[in-house]
C-alpha cells in the first residue's frame, strides 16, 4: 500500500477530489458500471471525495430510470438526462453518447476543480473528453481501457479501415494516450495492441478485471431453477452482454444438434444486439433454449450458480480489442468454463493453463457438441473438482480486493496525493 509516513492524513475539507465520467453506473447491470463503481467506492474509502457523472437511464433498457442525484457508498453520483435511448441503432447510441459527454464536459469544465479525472471507454470516445478536460483544468487523468475503438468497429465490419471515422478515432486515441498520466489495459494482448498502434503514447499498465462477486459465492439456485423449469436439467448458460463481438453461432448450432437430448438446456441471460439471434431461434421453434433478461446485480449469484457449465465467447478478430470479463464471475461461483474463441487469447490461456474446462474454435460445432456431452456425462464429482479449481484460481490470482487495491493505488499515484485510509 502507499506510504503515508510523509505527513498526516488530509482533513475532510481538503480531501483530494476524483471526477469519474462513465455513461453506465450501478444499479445499471452493465459490467463496466459495476467495475467503475467498485473503483469509485474504493477511492471513497481511502478518503477521496468522489463525484461520478453517469446516464440517468439504463444502457440496455432506457425505460429504467435512476435517481438524478444520490450518495452510493460514499460516492456522489449525478446522473444526466438525455444520455441513453437504447441500442436500436448505432446512430441512436451515438446521439446518446454525444449528449452525455457534452453535458459531462460542460459540468466538469465549470464545476469544482478535481485533483484527478478517471474515464473508461464508456462511451468509446470518453478518453478524448478526459484528455481535453485534463488540458483545460490542468489536472492529471487516468484512462481505463476496457475495449479499443476504432478496432472494434473495424473487426465488426461496421466501418472500413482508412475511413474518416477511423482516422478521427485514431487521432483522438493518440491525443488521449499522450495526455494520460496512467493507462490501464485489461490484458497483455490489449496492452500490446495499444503499444503497437500508438508507440508514442503512455505505456499501458495491465490490471485484469476482478470477479464481480466473491469467490465461492453461493446463491439460491434451486429457486431460480424451479421458476424457469430447469429442475433435473444440465444447464449450459451464457450470462451477460450478448454483443456481436462475442458470437454465439457455434453454441446455438450445437444446441440445435442436441435438441433431441432431453437432459441439456441452454439458458441465455442478458441483453445486447446478439440476443436477437437467440430469440429468433426460439421463435423458429427451438425447444431447448431459454432467453431471460439481465439479472439484477443483487440476484447475480442466484442466476450464475444455477448453471452447470458457463459459456464465454470472443470473436477471432477481437483478441486485444475486447475482454470478456464474465469468465471471472463464472470462476468465482465454482463452475467449469466452455470457451469459444482463439487459442491465443487471455481466456483460452486461463482455461487451458489451469484446467478449468474446454476451449472450442468458432465453427467447430462437432467439438462443441462433444465438449457439452462430455460435461453432461461427467460424474458430479469431476465437475465439482473443476469448479473448485476455478474458484481457487479466482481467489488466489484474481482476488477482487487485491486487484481493486492495485487499481486504486495506481489512481492515487497518478495524482500524487496521500491516501487517508486503506480499503478494508
Amino acid at each position: 500500500m502507499l506510504d503515508q509516513a510523509a505527513g498526516s492524513c488530509l482533513t475532510a475539507d481538503k480531501r483530494p477530489r476524483l471526477l469519474v465520467i462513465s455513461q453506465v453506473y450501478v444499479p445499471d447491470p452493465a459490467a463496466v458500471g459495476q467495475y467503475v463503481a467498485d473503483a469509485a467506492e474504493g477511492m471513497a474509502r481511502r478518503g477521496w471525495e468522489v463525484v461520478v457523472y453517469a446516464a440517468s437511464r439504463g444502457y440496455d433498457d432506457p425505460t429504467a430510470a435512476y435517481a438524478t442525484r444520490e450518495n452510493c457508498h460514499g460516492v456522489s453520483v449525478r446522473r444526466l438526462p438525455f444520455s441513453s435511448f437504447g441500442k436500436n441503432s448505432i446512430a441512436v447510441r451515438l446521439l446518446a453518447q454525444s449528449l452525455f459527454l457534452a453535458q459531462a464536459f460542460l459540468r466538469s469544465l465549470f464545476g469544482p476543480k478535481p485533483d484527478l479525472i478517471l474515464v473508461s471507454t464508456s462511451p468509446p470516445f470518453a478518453g478524448f473528453i478526459g484528455a481535453t478536460l485534463s488540458c483545460f483544468r490542468q489536472v492529471p487523468f487516468v484512462w481505463w481501457v476496457m475495449d479499443i475503438n476504432p478496432d472494434q468497429l473495424i473487426a465488426s465490419g461496421k466501418v472500413t479501415r482508412g475511413s474518416l471515422v477511423v482516422r478521427i478515432f485514431d487521432w483522438m486515441n493518440r491525443v488521449t494516450l499522450r495526455r494520460a498520466r496512467t493507462v490501464v489495459a485489461l490484458d497483455r494482448f490489449m496492452a500490446d495492441r495499444l503499444r503497437e498502434k500508438y508507440p508514442a503514447g503512455e505505456a499501458p499498465v495491465v490490471i485484469p478485471p476482478w470477479p464481480l462477486i466473491e469467490s465461492g459465492a453461493t446463491g439460491t439456485s434451486d429457486t431460480f431453477r424451479r421458476s424457469h423449469g430447469l429442475e433435473g436439467k444440465f444447464v449450459v448458460m451464457y450470462s451477460g452482454n450478448h454483443a456481436l463481438q462475442h458470437p454465439l453461432d457455434t453454441l446455438l448450432d450445437a444446441a440445435h444438434t442436441l435438441e433431441g437430448d432431453p437432459r441439456v438446456v441452454f439458458v441465455f441471460v442478458g441483453g445486447g444486439a446478439g440476443k436477437q439471434i437467440v430469440d429468433h431461434r426460439i421463435a423458429a421453434g427451438a425447444t431447448n433454449l431459454c432467453s431471460l433478461p439481465p439479472a439484477p446485480f443483487e440476484h447475480l449469484a442466484d442466476v450464475l450458480t444455477a448453471a452447470d457449465l458457463h459459456v464465454v465467447t470472443m470473436g477471432d478478430d477481437m483478441v486485444g480489442i475486447v475482454h470478456p470479463s464474465k469468465v471471472y464471475t463464472a470462476m468465482a461461483v465454482a463452475r467449469p468454463i466452455l470457451f469459444f474463441g482463439p487459442a491465443c487469447s487471455h481466456v483460452a490461456e486461463l482455461v487451458t493453463a489451469h484446467g478449468l474446462g474446454w476451449v472450442v474454435s468458432h465453427g467447430n460445432t462437432a467439438a462443441a457438441v462433444a465438449a457439452i456431452c462430455e460435461a453432461a456425462d461427467s460424474r458430479p464429482a469431476r465437475l465439482d473438482d473443476i469448479g473448485r479449481k476455478a474458484a481457487a484460481v479466482a481467489a488466489q490470482l484474481l482476488s477482487a480486493k487485491r486487484l481493486r487495491d492495485e487499481f486504486c493505488d495506481r489512481i492515487t499515484l497518478s495524482q500524487g496525493a496521500r491516501a487517508c485510509a486503506t480499503s478494508p
